[in-house]
């Protein structure tokens, strides 16, 4: 990542990765990665925060560590286990003189038994890797403390193996989606950066650079459609990345424009909510125009 000196950088190695970046976005990667802090990545979902992280694992080419939270994770699943079936299997192959060997339960407790979860992994891999944590306010608010302590002090105490710290800090990308509000603290930790949609020509950039076979276009009219579904009062707006399939089903199907029949035949690409596509069908000669 040395390589990265400028915002600008940021913006063109993230192009290469066919992920179009604004100049927000672009400066709040580039201050993460120099002042070495984590970035929380808030917006709707399907507006690309998960694939930042994955853009820039890929441009940077090193390791994606992904620790998708959910309710009721802890922190043994976060961090690590003892795989403690092998540990059984492992005493039971032992004859008594052997089990009773002082040096057994160091062997019981080494490495060869530990399972790393994605955050010790994270921290032994050091900028070796970018470590995703999805979707953090899905998790409730103990994890999210213990989050808070991981991210402070980059490392991890084993009681059996002692304290591992992460030899250099890796970026560190947090997402969420609002869902609940995260605590002072956490925030406080990251630096922030609110990806909304994109602006029309944004979003036709985005869709070109994902899908280049597809006219310019059938993308702007897909993206125009799209726009003016979002300004609807719907319960599950789409993302880009429905724009992205909604233009390749129309691509497949071999349409080289939209027009409301095909639009209402392909519907369920953009649209994933009953009632939703009830109003939009209603409303379909507007929505495509």
């Amino acid at each position: 990542m040395s390589e990265i000196r400028t915002v600008n950088d940021v913006t063109k190695v993230l192009a290469e990765q066919a992920y179009i970046a604004d100049r927000g976005l672009s400066t709040a990667i580039f201050l993460a990665m120099s002042l070495g802090r984590p970035l929380l990545l808030e917006g709707e979902p399907g507006v690309g925060k998960t694939e930042t992280s994955k853009a820039l694992s890929a441009a940077f080419n090193v390791e994606l560590i992904r620790l998708q939270c959910y309710e009721g994770i802890d922190a043994n699943q976060a961090l690590y286990e003892w795989d403690y079936t092998r540990q059984l299997l492992y005493v039971r192959t032992l004859s008594g003189e052997q089990a009773a060997k002082s040096d057994t339960v160091d062997d019981l407790f080494g490495s060869r038994f530990l399972i790393e979860r994605p955050l010790l992994k994270a921290v032994k891999a050091g900028d070796r890797c970018v470590l995703l944590i999805d979707e953090v306010d899905r998790s409730d608010d103990e994890f999210e403390a213990f989050l808070l302590e991981v991210l402070s002090d980059f490392q991890v105490t084993i009681p059996e193996l002692g304290t591992i710290e992460a030899p250099s800090r890796p970026l560190v990308i947090v997402t969420s989606n609002r869902t609940r509000d995260l605590h002072d603290a956490l925030k406080r930790r990251c630096l922030y950066h609110w990806i909304d949609y994109p602006v029309l020509e944004r979003e036709v950039q985005i869709v070109k650079a994902r899908a280049p076979e597809i006219s310019e276009t059938l993308i702007r009219k897909v993206a125009a459609a799209v726009a003016r579904m979002r300004r609807m009062d719907m319960a599950k707006k789409p993302g880009v990345a429905e724009t992205i399939d909604w233009a390749r089903a129309l691509d497949f199907l071999g349409a080289t424009t939209l027009e409301p029949k095909i639009a209402d035949e392909t519907l369920g690409s953009v649209v994933k909510d009953r009632d939703d596509l009830d109003m939009v069908r209603e409303q379909l000669g507007e929505v495509v125009k």
